[in-house]
């Protein structure tokens, strides 16, 4: 069950995503041709004012068609017809029709052209969706059609509604009781020190080792300062003072824990906000920071794949809810940050190349395009490799 919730949340992340590049597709006017919830092929779709709605076969995320993300070239048509042509040579006068004025940029009667080749196609017996792409990259509404910055915006909703969804869970979350610390005991985790020595949730930590604690901060550093030296706790239960241990700490990703959470003072809205911003500016940057070392060893090992995704938020579940919406959260600020990587086809990609045309007043030739994307790939399925090797590794206790 911990899994499917798992799952469930990381395709809720990229539906979102999906659903950002939609929304805002409409309101620029770039009509997208398809949202599905879900990967096609459909299971079920409807068509509404242009738009193919549908719930797709595999049930992960979401799917927008934005036309013509690409200038269309006459070798799209070369591909797309080859088997036609093999079997209808008739066809190769319409299509060198359409074919001169792509070559020579006239998008406007290729476009007029496209009608009459279609027509032939009808006459041979030949499917004519094989043209779809084509007449949609060739539309008015076309993605690189417009100007620069609705492209940016069309491109940056998706990642930015992740990043947005980040920034209302963490409000929520302190809101909700996870704002500032204070030191009375949340959560005790299970076969931990804490759990071992008695702890419960509820407890006021008052002193450790006979010194007394006034603030979280002095717990976490007396803890953490102890390099696994067994420690005394003296707590307040229920208006009676226990002592607790002594007890050895554990080393937990490099520091001495006990096992305990401490409970979170909410905070008012504005309050929530504010630091909701401020954790978000802080984990973005220690993520990117993360990103430049990938050329070290350690950075290498804190890469995860979705396997590695779905079992660290099917661990925090059993931790609790409010476990599983932290983690759900960055989960969100993580796609967020990997999107905006100047890579083709990520959207950071898209966005940088929208930039680099508006600069220079003219379109990047479509074969550089094709060039960075295929480096870009190669990139992102290495990166999804050395994610996934780690995560097995982990699984297996390697």
């Amino acid at each position: 069950m911990n899994v499917f919730v798992a799952i469930a949340g990381l395709a809720f992340l990229i539906l979102i995503h999906e659903a950002g590049h939609f929304f805002t597709a409409l309101a620029v006017g770039m009509r997208p041709r398809k949202f599905y919830i879900g990967f096609p092929p459909p299971l079920v779709r409807v068509r509404r004012r242009g738009i193919e709605y549908g719930i797709g076969t595999i049930p992960l995320g979401g799917y927008v068609k934005i036309p013509g993300m690409h200038r269309p070239a006459a070798r799209d048509l070369d591909f797309r017809l080859q088997h036609a042509m093999s079997q209808s040579p008739e066809l190769v006068k319409p299509l060198e029709a359409v074919k001169r004025p792509l070559e020579r940029g006239d998008y406007d009667g290729a476009r007029a052209a496209l009608d009459e080749l279609e027509q032939a196609l009808r006459e041979v017996g030949q499917p004519t969706d094989v043209l779809t792409d084509v007449r949609d990259a060739l539309a008015p509404d076309a993605y690189w059609r417009q100007r620069a910055w609705k492209k940016v915006l069309v491109i940056f909703a998706g990642p930015g509604t992740n990043l947005l969804f980040a920034i209302i869970i963490f409000a929520v979350l302190f809101m909700s009781g996870g704002g500032k610390a204070t030191t009375t005991v949340d959560q005790v985790l299970s076969t931990r020190p804490a759990a071992q020595m008695g702890l419960r949730p509820g407890d006021r930590v008052l002193a450790i080792d006979g010194k007394r604690v006034e603030a979280p901060s002095d717990i976490t550093r007396t803890i953490s300062g102890s390099h696994g030296r067994a420690l005394i706790l003296l707590v307040r239960r229920e208006g009676r003072t226990v002592t607790l241990g002594p007890t050895r700490p554990r080393r937990s990703n490099g520091v001495y824990q006990l096992g305990f959470r401490l409970r979170g003072k909410s905070l008012s809205p504005p309050e929530a906000l504010e630091e909701s911003i401020r954790v978000t500016a802080l984990v973005s940057r220690d993520i990117v920071s993360s990103l430049g070392h990938l050329v070290h060893k350690q950075g290498r090992q804190d890469i995860s794949s979705p396997v590695g995704i779905v079992q660290g938020s099917s661990e925090a579940i059993d931790q609790g809810a409010q476990s599983y919406l932290w983690v759900l959260g960055l989960i969100s600020l993580s796609l967020a940050l990997l999107n905006l990587l100047p890579l083709l086809p990520l959207d950071g990609g898209h966005i940088f190349f929208s930039l680099i045309e508006a600069i220079r007043g003219r379109a990047v030739a479509r074969e550089v395009y094709e060039r960075v994307s295929a480096i870009g790939i190669a990139l992102v399925l290495l990166l999804f490799f050395i994610g996934l090797s780690n995560d097995v590794g982990r699984i297996g206790g390697g």
